[in-house]
């Protein structure tokens, strides 16, 4: 996976000279495609990477479904790192755009 962020801040001084300041956040993130583990003949680390892949993005459709949910009490962000570093961009006061690829297999 690839996680670029851009945190942006902005202060500004109303009549009263109070400040208020204003911070967006952009996550662009790429995700590995999951893939079966049968079907490639991976081996070694390979296996292993594609194995990690697998979980996170597992974990990541664990988060959604508990905030999509509304009936549970607990998000599982700390299942694995890509949930915890996204947590304040799944959750809260956010809007997320997914873009998806998808193509034919070969196999």
């Amino acid at each position: 996976h690839s996680i670029f962020s851009i945190v942006i801040e902005c202060c500004s001084v109303d009549s009263d000279k109070n400040e208020h300041i204003r911070v967006g956040k952009l996550s662009l993130v790429d995700l590995a495609g999951s893939e079966r583990q049968s079907k490639t003949g991976a081996s070694g680390d390979r296996l292993k990477e594609a194995t990690k892949i697998n979980l996170s993005l597992s974990a990541l459709g664990n988060c959604i479904s508990a905030l999509v949910d509304g009936k549970s009490n607990h998000v599982p962000y700390r299942d694995s790192k890509l949930t915890r570093i996204l947590q304040d961009s799944l959750g809260g006061n956010t809007k997320t755009v997914m873009c998806a690829n998808a193509g034919p297999a070969d196999y």
